[in-house]
């Protein structure tokens, strides 16, 4: 590969950039760098002080503060710190100190800059995140706290009834907190690619039908199991494909009505690029969701309604899914309602 002058290189990059000599002076500036910096081209040669005019809060300059040119010989680099450009923005600048060989003065400083914009959108999710948990998890405690309280002030007026109606609720909300956290942990674990997998061949009929027993026995709602044809066996952690079938059916009992229906079927040609595999559908006889909803409803904490939920559920639907190598549809059901198809490979994804 040829050699590329500095300029070009610095140019190709998305952040800013400036490059400065042994001597102190600019020797490239990027096109990013000049238009946060304020500057131009012809900025090339004058003090890096003088074209790096950043400033913090209490109005010191980058390169008086920071001194790169000073200090151990040892020193390589000036970590990221959040500073103000002219135009009063925030940027992230860090910095590169070059040398030819160590205890030899410094040959070459590179500056880079990037917007502050990311940070800034990531810190308010982060916040909403924070203040999201910590509203879902106050609302189980609350009732813990209130419900083991009253035991412990009034264990001798209570009757084995009320004492057991208290305990019932305590156990519940447990429960739930317990729930929450397991799902706080999906989220992250997807989130950073850590997710662990224990995949084999699994029966999608079999483990849909213990699921749809399980979620029956906790709701008057009537939910109905059809599958159409010979099922191949899917590809699949069975622990992670219940969740997601869970989550599913729990989901159209929460904010459907009337008969919830799984139906389970071979894939169909030209789904999962005609591979192998099962089809499942989820229909409820709710409202549905709004087309304009559904690129919304795989995001975290997405609810739909006023019925309870951490508004996770879908999103670790997404996420497991997606790992699985499948794929996740959402559809109106034919009497009204909504569908919600999920493709589950047979074979394994390639990686």
């Amino acid at each position: 590969m040829p050699n590329r002058p500095a300029q070009v290189v610095v140019d190709a990059l998305p952040d800013g950039v400036v490059l400065a000599g042994a001597d102190g002076r600019v020797t490239a500036i990027s096109s990013v760098a000049a238009a946060m910096l304020g500057v131009d081209r012809d900025f090339v040669g004058r003090p890096l002080a003088e074209v790096l005019a950043l400033r913090d809060q209490d109005g010191n300059a980058w390169v008086s503060h920071n001194r790169p040119y000073e200090g151990l010989s040892t020193r390589t680099a000036v970590p990221e710190q959040s500073w103000l450009l002219p135009n009063g923005e925030e940027a992230l600048v860090a910095a590169r100190i070059h040398r030819t060989a160590l205890h030899e003065p410094v040959s070459e400083v590179a500056v880079t800059i990037r917007s502050g914009r990311g940070r800034a959108r990531l810190d308010r999710e982060r916040s909403d995140l924070v203040a999201t948990v910590a509203h879902e998890l106050r609302s189980p405690l609350t009732g813990v706290k209130g419900f083991v309280q009253a035991l412990l002030n009034r264990w001798d007026r209570l009757n084995d009834e009320q004492k057991k109606l208290m305990l019932t609720t305590v156990a519940a909300d447990s429960d739930r907190l317990t729930r929450l956290i397991a799902e706080l942990l999906d989220v992250a674990r997807i989130d950073t690619g850590r997710l662990q997998l224990h995949p084999r061949p699994s029966d999608a009929a079999i483990l849909t039908r213990r699921i749809v027993d399980s979620v029956s026995e906790g709701t008057a709602r009537t939910i109905s199991v059809e599958v159409e044809g010979e099922l191949p066996e899917i590809h699949a952690d069975p622990d992670k494909f219940t969740q997601v079938v869970t989550n599913l059916v729990e989901n159209a009992v929460r904010h459907g009505e009337g008969v919830v229906r799984v139906m389970l079927a071979p894939l169909g040609p030209g789904e999962l690029g005609d591979q192998p595999g099962v089809r499942i559908t989820v229909d409820d006889e709710g409202e549905g969701i709004p087309v304009e909803m559904r690129r919304r409803v795989f995001t975290k904490f997405w609810k739909g309604g006023k019925r309870g939920g951490s508004g996770l559920g879908l999103y670790i639907v997404g996420g497991l899914t997606k790992v699985h190598g499948g794929t996740i549809v959402i559809d109106d059901a034919p009497g009204g309602g909504a569908r919600i198809q999920v493709a589950w490979p047979s074979a394994v994804p390639e990686l």
